[in-house]
């Protein structure tokens, strides 16, 4: 005969046993911070959102609990008390390649988004951060979880190199940290891809970062300005010809498509080709394969195609200038950078890198005065970064150990004038005349529309005053509409 009190006991344990089986089902989080604060809130988030989720301080204790559960996700800091997020990352990726990884950071960079998402984290997320963030991110997985085959995990590729190998991807706004996660997810897929940007914004750096993050990081790099080489002779420079092929080729030669095998081909100023050479190029890209000019044999060449223009390019389709069957080859990816004016936050620490490349032999670094970080701050940058560049590297060698306004390039200081002006007129007005603050844009549509009336509508003029090119001074005039009145001597009239 049983005891009741066996029977209580029985009923107990089959109770416990079936709610560890509700346990088990669930899917497995793991959070990963030093800060208990931040531990618990997302831990609390998760919990409420049906996760079952366990908690570690450092990597080396969520290294111990690897094998202690099947984890589908895990939030994980960068700043660690020993070894960092990225190493975590790693060895996930390693051991448990499953679990779907997001990067927490309360000193986000670019860099380090480019880095996460290269390198198999699902996302990258900046502190502060509110529960709603942390549900999209978990439901986004749990999706993702249940709708991929039974069985099959993702294989990622294993990674040594330093997460803060690119010293030109400087920033922290939200914009450019966003753009470089898609940078960072496209760079190990072979994925043709498409940049879009003003002159200067970083378009060549950009390209480099996503080859350094690729499959082919070990093989070459080949970038080619299309703008710089005569149309007939572009088809030669990229493919290479045979000897006799016309006059002067005294022997056969690879092209550059050649000299990249295995590797990347970065086509800089794409839309600047004719059309007989794009239909050449789409074939390259379609068949893989080229020929050599005054050649009947095909080759075949494997290369991963990153193109950029400064120019709109579907515009320039529509005006048929751009084949739209190559547009749609190299536009798998499109990544448009944003001009320096819209990441205002990442002027200042762009600024401050320069400075340290200008002189780093000195012992005290290079610094600014807080006027000189305002001038800065408050200029337009029409020729965006490489504009900026070339005014710290001039105030840096000009400077002692800190540089001040005199420093500076006096259209950055003229410009600084006129906005001050602007606001000053503007606290002065009446009510009426106040009927709303300038934006960056018009200030900069007003600069660049002086500067053109100063020079009596000289382009070329303009844009030596504004340190940028020609083609920079024709957009900006397109963009804004501005039509400067030439000056003209007018002959004297007669009775």
């Amino acid at each position: 005969m049983l005891d009741p009190k066996d029977i209580h006991e029985d009923s107990q344990t089959i109770k416990s046993e079936e709610s560890d089986s509700s346990s088990n089902r669930k899917l497995q989080a793991l959070v990963i911070d030093d800060d208990l604060q931040v531990r618990e809130f997302v831990s609390t988030v998760l919990r409420d959102d049906g996760w079952s989720v366990a908690e570690a301080e450092t990597a080396e204790r969520a290294y111990e609990m690897l094998e202690e559960r099947p984890w589908s996700l895990v939030f994980c800091d960068v700043m660690l008390g020993g070894e960092d997020g990225f190493a975590v990352l790693r060895r996930f990726s390693e051991e448990k390649p499953s679990a779907q990884v997001i990067l927490m950071t309360g000193h986000g960079s670019a860099v380090g988004a480019l880095d996460a998402t290269a390198f198999g984290a699902y996302d990258y997320l900046l502190k502060p951060f509110g529960i709603a963030q942390v549900q999209t991110l978990a439901n986004s997985v749990r999706e993702r979880i249940l709708s991929r085959a039974s069985g099959r995990s993702r294989a990622e590729e294993k990674r040594e190199r330093s997460y803060t190998s690119d010293i030109d991807l400087v920033g922290r706004s939200a914009a450019f940290v966003q753009l470089m996660k898609l940078v960072g997810r496209v760079a190990p897929t072979d994925l043709p891809v498409l940049i879009e940007g003003e002159s200067g914004t970083g378009k060549e750096v950009v390209a480099r970062a996503i080859h350094r993050r690729s499959r082919r990081a070990e093989r070459p790099f080949i970038a080619v300005n299309c703008g710089a080489i005569p149309s007939e002779l572009i088809e030669s420079e990229l493919f290479g010809h045979v000897r006799g092929a016309f006059t002067g080729a005294e022997r056969d030669r690879r092209g550059l498509w050649e000299e990249a095998n295995g590797g990347t081909v970065f086509l800089d100023e794409i839309t600047e080709t004719t059309s007989a050479f794009q239909v050449k190029l789409l074939r390259a890209l379609q068949e893989g394969e080229i020929r050599r000019v005054g050649s009947n044999q095909m080759q075949r060449v494997d290369v991963r195609v990153i193109a950029a223009s400064n120019r709109d390019v579907e515009a320039e389709v529509n005006q048929g200038r751009f084949r739209q069957d190559l547009l749609y080859r190299l536009n798998a990816v499109t990544i448009s950078l944003p001009p320096l004016r819209e990441r205002r936050e990442d002027i200042v620490p762009l600024a401050r890198r320069f400075a340290e490349r200008v002189r780093p032999g000195l012992d005290a670094p290079v610094t600014f005065s807080r006027a000189a970080l305002r001038l800065l701050e408050q200029y337009s940058w029409p020729g965006n970064i490489r504009e900026l560049e070339n005014a710290v590297v001039r105030a840096a060698a000009l400077s002692d150990h800190t540089i001040r306004p005199e420093d500076l390039p006096e259209r950055v200081r003229r410009s600084s004038e006129a906005v001050a002006k602007d606001i000053e007129e503007g606290a002065q007005a009446t009510p009426a005349q106040q009927e709303e603050w300038l934006t960056l844009e018009e200030v900069e549509k007003r600069y660049v529309a002086r500067v053109l009336e100063h020079t009596g509508g000289n382009k070329q003029a303009a844009a030596r005053l504004l340190a940028v090119d020609r083609k920079t001074i024709e957009r900006m005039m397109k963009r804004y509409n501005i039509h400067p009145v030439k000056t003209v001597k007018i002959p004297s009239q007669t009775a």
